[in-house]
């Protein structure tokens, strides 16, 4: 399917049907990449947890399960559940933290319970998105994501110094420092499939030292069937909520929020890069990929191991080198995930990996987080606001994590539930940015009907913007035109409402320096408008009456931007002032 590490051309995007062998061939190379970071997640956090080995071969099955069936149910995209894309996903490493946490001070039952409740904050979030986008931004998550990859980095250290009580005292630092030194070689020399595989090699590397140091244990994989599947542990949930649920509730919602802006950024890069030709991003399924993340953590519960997360690089590079987006692709991926982990011999063989080379590929994917963090936050831009809230946020959250401050606050149980570095910088992080949201220029905002009536009452609201504003009469003509062009396109395609009740068209007009930002939500039946200026921009054949609107607004506007959600659109429309 692939030549090389040549990047393929996409032979069939996501709605195409490509042929069952061709799917289920990328399938088995998409589920392959899933296992290692499967298994070293899965193995730390419940090694970490002090659960035992038969909990330990139970939870590494039913996490390749659930991860495989949620990248199915991404791709099958049933009604408001799906991305409708190749969507790859394996147990969340953020999450490994607070999973330690929870089952050490309040059980497993208790973990299972926040877990589950959670899941509906997850389904939540995909429904409420046109709402909190402008709360939980991508400053406040990626400062969580930086918070979250230091939290985690005490537990990968700690797994260095888990080996048997007769190995050698060099032994895990030595092993560790192999497995890193591969890793970073294979990352920084390998290049296309090659570079899918390179934790592979730094797993054999750090195994083959392992060996050397003698605490490798054949004696498991001996006694392992070849296959079936292990024996279930006691599970239960907790229907009575203690005190620690109620402490611990904050830090699971906020990690959960998290998880879900994290999947929000992953699926506009897999929508971006499973199409031959660029289209606006659709988040009617983002809102799909989401709750299907809630899916993701109510089964995770229920089974007591880690919830699943998308993942776009890997999901991307599967794309990349075999072209083929479609997303029968992740059917594929759950049979062959099913089928592993059914093949009792072939986990027991993973699950020999030594607590070294699980903690140093910790350590290099929360380096990573970090990074991803930092790009997140970098995404939009740095300015002096968004900078003190960057500041703040992680000053609390390292300041005070587990400091002494917090008991003296919350009593010395709460406190010690309640002193997480990352709720503390989360909390500071929205309180931040609703407190700049409410010190920054008043916002304008106009409701009227979707209907051509309203042009006159729109016209005269941007007029009297512009006069307060002081612009010139050429920069006040143009932010009227492009408010009137925006109707204009709103209502072009929207004709099914005629006869009926017309909806309602909100306005908010947020000045920015000598340019405001119009941002318009309704309820439309139409294309999106991105797609139609592009193709406009394209076109090479004679205007038409029909598209003078969007030509005249793509003339006027300096930036259009249209998002779909179920059940509501939101144009936002830039005009800048000429002086």
């Amino acid at each position: 399917m692939t030549s090389g590490s040549r990047e393929q051309p996409i032979r069939f995007e996501p709605e195409e049907s490509c042929p069952p062998p061709i799917a289920l061939l990328a399938g088995f190379q998409g589920a392959v990449l899933l296992l290692a970071p499967t298994v070293l997640n899965t193995a730390i956090a419940i090694r970490s947890s002090g659960l035992d080995d038969s909990y330990l071969t139970w939870g590494v099955f039913s996490s390749m399960v659930i991860c495989g069936g949620i990248t199915a149910l991404q791709a099958l995209r049933l009604r408001f559940f799906g991305a409708g894309h190749i969507v790859l996903s394996w147990p969340a490493a953020m999450f490994i933290a607070i999973m330690v946490t929870t089952i050490s001070a309040a059980g497993l039952e208790t973990f299972a319970s926040l877990m589950i409740v959670c899941s509906l904050v997850q389904v939540a979030l995909a429904w409420w998105l046109p709402t909190l986008r402008r709360i939980v931004t991508p400053t406040v998550s990626g400062t969580v994501t930086m918070l979250i990859a230091i939290s985690v980095l005490p537990i990968a250290f700690d797994s260095v110094e888990n080996l048997p009580a007769n190995a050698p005292r060099a032994a895990g630092p030595v092993i560790a420092g192999a497995t890193l030194l591969v890793a970073v070689i294979a990352a920084l020399r390998a290049s296309g499939r090659w570079r899918l595989i390179a934790p592979f090699s730094s797993i054999l590397a750090g195994c083959a030292v392992g060996a050397a140091f003698g605490v490798l244990d054949g004696d498991h994989i001996a006694s392992a069937g070849w296959f079936g599947v292990p024996d279930v542990p006691a599970l239960s949930i907790d229907l009575t909520p203690s005190k620690e649920f109620w402490a611990l509730l904050p830090s699971f919602a906020i990690l959960t929020l998290v998880l879900g802006l994290k999947t929000i950024s992953d699926g506009v890069a897999i929508q971006q890069g499973s199409r031959r030709r660029p289209r606006a991003i659709d988040f009617r399924r983002i809102q799909g990929m989401v709750s299907v993340n809630g899916v993701g953590m109510a089964l995770a519960g229920l089974a007591g191991t880690l919830p699943s997360m998308a993942i776009s690089s890997y999901s991307l590079s599967l794309v990349k080198l075999t072209g083929v987006a479609a997303r029968r692709v992740g059917v594929g991926v759950a049979i062959t995930a099913f089928t592993l982990a059914l093949f009792s011999k072939f986990t027991a063989v993973l699950l020999t990996i030594p607590g070294p080379v699980l903690g140093a590929n910790l350590m290099l994917a929360m380096g990573m987080l970090f990074v991803s963090g930092c790009q997140t936050v970098l995404r939009d831009g740095l300015d002096s606001r968004r900078m003190l809230v960057v500041a703040l946020a992680i000053a609390l959250g390292l300041g005070l994590h587990r400091h002494h401050l917090t008991r003296v606050l919350f009593g010395e149980e709460y406190g010690e539930l309640l002193g997480s570095g990352v709720t503390i910088g989360a909390i500071a992080a929205i309180a931040m940015t609703l407190l700049v949201e409410a010190l920054s220029m008043r916002r304008s905002r106009l409701e009227v009907t979707l209907d051509t009536a309203s042009i006159p009452v729109i016209d005269d609201f941007l007029a009297r913007l512009a006069s307060k504003l002081g612009w010139n009469e050429a920069s006040t003509l143009r932010l009227r035109s492009a408010g009137e062009e925006t109707l204009a396109s709103l209502l072009a395609q929207d004709d099914d409402a005629e006869g009926s009740k017309r909806p309602r068209l909100n306005i908010t007009a947020r000045p920015q320096g000598t340019m405001v930002e119009l941002e318009f939500v309704a309820t439309t039946r139409q294309e999106n408008i991105e797609d139609q200026l592009a193709f406009l921009a394209e076109e090479v054949a004679v205007p038409s009456v029909d598209d003078l609107s969007l030509r005249l607004l793509r003339f006027h506007a300096s930036a259009v931007r249209h998002q779909k959600y179920h059940g509501v659109d939101i144009v936002t429309v830039q005009v800048e002032s000429s002086g």
